[in-house]
């Protein structure tokens, strides 16, 4: 089973930088709804929520409950708060950060230790899978004598992207005996409600100021639930979204279930160490929509994308046991990108990843090799042909050049690097991309495969893909002794000279698919010198503890750091800023050209313990430290390090 992270107080009591205000927890409800805040219990973004729903119907989420805050009673009668606040005056007061003993993850559930001399109260959470509930346990652990817990329900409802003001009207409540029912979309539940009123203006999140957004809301007291308890008696309070009536089970019951299906997932994914851990975290990601199983690209403000969701397929679906939802995504997704090219509403654009449609065909091959599925491949490969006739066809922005068999892209950011800023792309793709076409080649030998497997004739994609191979190795070899990162582009484009075209050579990591891929156009044996010098070059410049740079620092520019407002992070977003996800590709060109790949999964395995607690970052900062940055909780960084885990560990 995992290994419980544990945080002491010089983490938990700390609001620096190198604080438990910078450590994330998260607990998911399997809907795409989720509880998540810090360590130290600041809540420090606009999405820190203790229960934030997603829309059944459009995955919208809303911040609904924003914080319990939790007030210890001495047997002397002393009030102790243990909850912290940041204001807008810049104050942090309560500062019950500073009572906090430990943090705890354990079983992926948060666990929170306070202690005020002899007494020690803990709070433990969970969310209910498949239901937009969340169950919450105090435990008065050690006491003198009966001690009073008071908890005030700090409540909201609003889009999670926003930000709500007294100015915007007082929420609807209605008060029962036991709690109270807020804008008739959640209800909360425990012991001794008082009901309250009003709000608490200012509430300050430092994170959303650092990248330069609104950063102020206020928070509407609800009311408190009151108890009184000695050692070993627990308070329990509950908080649900949907009809009011319908009320979950006790919150011990629903951390009690939590647990157990913790020790399922690893159980049924035969993982232990490091790898249990990863496969908890992979469960965060993991949802179901209205059309059956669907992937949140990541935590706390990402939603569902094609691109995303298949990168990340394997590592989420096979390398944990979940065959059976996988194909069930699988057949629901091609589905609906064959359905979205026919009407040309591309679930990938207009800034989107144009690369989606060949990693879902990446993936589809993947369940079938992995799975020995042929029903599966019978059942896609027409629909597949299709969606790639479709979205190659010439009419959008992507197209095979008859002269090559090549793809060409005009306009637009183009693949997984699809920055933007109000000047344009930040890195174009204009021309034939590396990555693009090392996923085309790999994806017609692919189709060719699932062909095969459904008993049809794969002839014509045969000879397409030696002609593609061919042109890719003939093409793409760049005299600095890697991979153009672009060819044919227009002179423009890039800063190499005159001429019609050019070809960038500038190293970044794109290449890594050229060798990574099952079908991948060098994975050969000729040019395997070349092929080595060339992986050795892309992880001497670009390898860095937690991925790999977008960008060697020796390119022209180079951004080192993925901080500032918007525009300042998406300039930097491609331009030298880390990835996790790219560990994937790279440590597979490694195993593909003999390079060695022990060790490469150290700084990630160590970074669980970093940033989003027992997860993995969507970005970092290409400059040493490495300071975690974008989202804290990834499904691609997840996924990719749990596939490569079994030989780059």
């Amino acid at each position: 089973m995992t290994l419980p992270i544990v945080a002491g107080p010089q983490t938990c009591g700390s609001l620096s930088p190198d604080g438990g205000a910078t450590l994330e927890w998260l607990v998911t409800d399997g809907l795409g709804g989720y509880a998540t805040g810090t360590v130290s219990g600041l809540r420090t973004r606009r999405y820190h929520a203790l229960l934030a729903v997603a829309d059944p119907g459009t995955a919208v989420r809303h911040v609904a409950l924003a914080a319990l805050d939790l007030t210890l009673t001495l047997p002397s009668g002393v009030h102790v708060p243990l909850y912290t606040h940041q204001w807008e005056s810049g104050a942090v007061s309560p500062e019950g950060h500073r009572y906090l003993e430990t943090f705890t993850l354990a079983d992926g559930l948060p666990r929170w230790r306070w202690r005020v001399g002899d007494i020690v109260v803990e709070r433990e959470l969970a969310m209910m899978h498949g239901r937009s509930a969340l169950g919450v346990v105090h435990r008065v652990v050690s006491a003198p004598g009966p001690v009073g817990l008071a908890v005030a329900a700090m409540c909201t409802w609003r889009d999670a992207h926003g930000q709500r003001r007294a100015g915007d009207g007082d929420p609807r409540v209605e008060h029962l005996a036991d709690g109270v029912v807020v804008e008739d979309a959640y209800r909360l539940s425990g012991p001794g409600w008082q009901p309250g009123g009003g709000w608490h203006l200012g509430a300050y999140q430092r994170e959303e100021a650092a990248r330069g957004l609104p950063a102020t809301e206020d928070l509407w007291l609800a009311g408190t639930f009151v108890d009184r308890l000695d050692a070993g008696d627990t308070m329990e309070i509950c908080a649900w979204a949907g009809p009011r009536d319908d009320r979950p089970p006790a919150a011990a019951t629903v951390v009690a279930a939590a647990r157990e299906r913790a020790h399922a997932l690893v159980t049924s994914a035969k993982a232990d160490g490091p790898a249990a851990g990863l496969v908890l975290a992979a469960d965060h990601f993991v949802v179901t929509g209205t059309d059956g199983p669907d992937v949140v690209a990541g935590y706390p403000w990402f939603g569902s994308y094609l691109g995303d969701t298949m990168t990340a397929y394997e590592g989420l679906f096979l390398e944990t046991g979940r065959a059976e939802e996988g194909r069930e995504l699988l057949l629901a997704r091609t589905r609906a990108a064959t359905r979205a090219v026919r009407e040309d509403t591309g679930p990938w654009g207009p800034h989107g990843s144009l690369d989606a449609p060949l990693w879902l065909v990446h993936a589809v091959d993947r369940h079938v090799r992995r799975t020995g599925d042929s029903d599966l491949a019978a059942e896609l490969v027409g629909s597949l042909s299709r969606l790639l006739r479709g979205h190659l066809g010439g009419r959008g922005t992507l197209a095979v050049d008859p002269a090559d068999e090549l793809v060409r892209l005009d306009g637009d950011a183009g693949s997984w690097m699809n920055a933007y800023t109000d000047d344009g792309p930040v890195t174009p793709r204009i021309g034939k991309p590396v990555e693009i076409n090392a996923l085309w080649v790999n994806a017609l030998a692919a189709m060719a495969d699932l062909l095969d497997e459904a008993g049809k004739d794969s002839a014509d994609l045969r000879a397409r893909h030696a002609r593609a191979t061919a042109s890719f190795a003939a093409r793409f070899r760049a005299q600095e002794g890697w991979l153009y990162d672009v060819i044919d582009g227009p002179a423009s484009t890039y800063p190499l000279g005159a001429g019609a075209f050019d070809d960038d050579p500038s190293l970044r990591p794109n290449q890594l698919l050229a060798w990574s891929l099952p079908h991948a156009p060098l994975a050969g044996p000729d040019g395997r010198d070349l092929d080595r010098a060339a992986v050795r070059a892309v992880g001497g410049a670009l390898l860095t503890p937690l991925g790999l740079r977008t960008l060697a620092p020796s390119e022209y520019g180079y951004q080192g750091t993925h901080r500032g407002g918007r525009d300042e992070r998406d300039i930097a977003y491609h331009q030298g800023t880390v990835w996790p996800w790219l560990i994937g590709p790279y440590a597979d060109a490694c195993a593909a050209t003999g390079l060695p790949t022990e060790g490469l999964l150290t700084g990630l395995e160590a970074h669980m313990r970093e940033a989003g607690v027992g997860s993995l970052s969507e970005t970092a900062d290409g400059d040493a430290p490495h300071r975690a940055t974008g989202s804290p909780f990834s499904a691609r960084s997840v996924a990719e390090t749990l596939r490569v885990r079994g030989y780059a560990s």
